[in-house]
């Protein structure tokens, strides 16, 4: 266990009656938003939360938002964890790693205490992605994946003004529009010929790239970060191409992998994510995963829309009621006021084309099947209005 382990209590007497409780690893939206649903349908199912972090209530998506509304971390939370649990009636259960999971026995592993269970549920996310680069400043590369990550990285470039990027996609290019309304230099270097690989088709990428262009973002595209050095007034990245920036900090946005290890360590399917079905049942008796770390029936979708609609459904299932999870049609909104963007991406392996119609940075993207079938599409600048109305031509992943 965690030296720095705290405990906070408000529900123990339901601790103490002799049931065990649901068990929510993660205090993220995931866990958070699943425990208000729980407490929707069962006032008294004694719930503990467990969380490697200090247990804030925020949202994620807010991170990269950040420098553009000038907040500290403290003013990104929505709550405290001792706020948390007067609200919820839970335990939670701050600076605490899960060490190991034994399903046979119903217990999850923190250190040498046994803690157990009657249902645990997995939504302890998604872990950013490392890269192995040279160098003599690891210590100036970051990551923001959670508030504690925002706290470190907004206090160290407190009064700086130079910040390089690695990754063009939908993190890259959000946290480069926030920094430059936060009054940063940005450049990002990304091995892709275009930003927002794999989302949009090309025009569309062109129009977001040209915005945040315009806005103040240099580009060196079709490169990587070799090395990271300390130079005398920040530190010095060396791409592939000889090219040098020197910048007085590295935000590292190349993507999030589910984390999957613990899972896969106490025996559970793992594949992309940790293996579930639309109940969000893993391969062991009550065991539920959910979120960013979850693989549901074949889909890893690291997006707030189907966190929540996850949450709704295994709340009724928890509590005695199984329900599927549905996924609708989902449009991703991406945070770049420079040239908004919307995208639903078509499923993977669908066969089509896309086609485009607009012009300048207004434009909409198609992406239709031999049919004719709307399969997927991508919006930009002011035809970002038009998303809900055609997401109604969309079939649904489930119905």
């Amino acid at each position: 266990m965690n030296a720095d382990n705290t405990d906070i209590t408000s529900n123990s007497e339901s601790q103490t009656s002799g049931n065990d409780p649901i068990v929510i690893i993660g205090t993220g939206l995931a866990g958070y938003t699943l425990a208000k649903e729980l407490r929707k349908t069962d006032k008294d199912v004694p719930i503990l939360m467990l969380t490697a972090d200090d247990g804030h209530s925020y949202s994620k998506p807010m991170l990269s938002t950040g420098f553009t509304k000038n907040k500290t971390a403290e003013q990104l939370s929505m709550a405290d964890p001792g706020r948390m649990v007067e609200q919820l009636a839970v335990d939670v259960r701050t600076f605490t790693t899960v060490t190991g999971i034994d399903a046979e026995k119903q217990c999850v592993l923190v250190g040498d205490e046994a803690i157990t269970y009657s249902k645990l549920v997995l939504a302890w996310g998604a872990d950013v992605i490392q890269l192995n680069i040279a160098g003599t400043a690891q210590e100036s590369v970051y990551a923001v994946n959670d508030l504690l990550d925002y706290r470190r990285f907004r206090e160290a470039v407190e009064g700086k003004q130079r910040i390089l990027i690695m990754g063009a996609g939908l993190i890259g290019c959000e946290f480069a529009n926030d920094l430059i309304n936060g009054g940063f230099k940005v450049d990002i270097v990304a091995p892709c010929d275009g930003v927002l690989p794999g989302l949009v088709p090309d025009q569309a990428a062109a129009a977001v790239q040209d915005g945040l262009t315009e806005a103040g973002t240099t580009f060196h595209l079709g490169q990587v970060v070799e090395s990271i050095d300390k130079v005398e007034d920040g530190v010095c990245c060396t791409l592939d191409n000889g090219t040098q920036v020197v910048v007085d900090a590295v935000l590292s946005a190349v993507g999030l992998r589910p984390r999957v290890q613990l899972a896969k360590d106490a025996g559970l399917t793992v594949a992309k994510g940790i293996v579930v079905n639309r109940l969000l049942e893993t391969s062991a008796p009550n065991v539920y995963a959910m979120g960013d770390c979850a693989e549901v029936d074949g889909h890893v979708m690291l997006y707030v829309l189907p966190l929540m609609e996850c949450a709704r459904s295994l709340a009724k299932t928890l509590t005695g009621t199984p329900k599927e999870v549905t996924y609708g049609v989902m449009p991703v909104v991406i945070k770049t006021p420079c040239c908004p963007v919307a995208v639903l991406p078509p499923p993977v392996g669908a066969e089509g084309e896309w086609s485009v119609s607009g012009e300048g940075r207004d434009l909409k993207a198609l992406f239709t099947d031999e049919s004719g079938l709307v399969k997927g599409f991508a919006l930009t600048g002011a035809l970002v209005s038009e998303r809900q109305a055609l997401a109604k031509a969309v079939p649904p992943i489930h119905r």
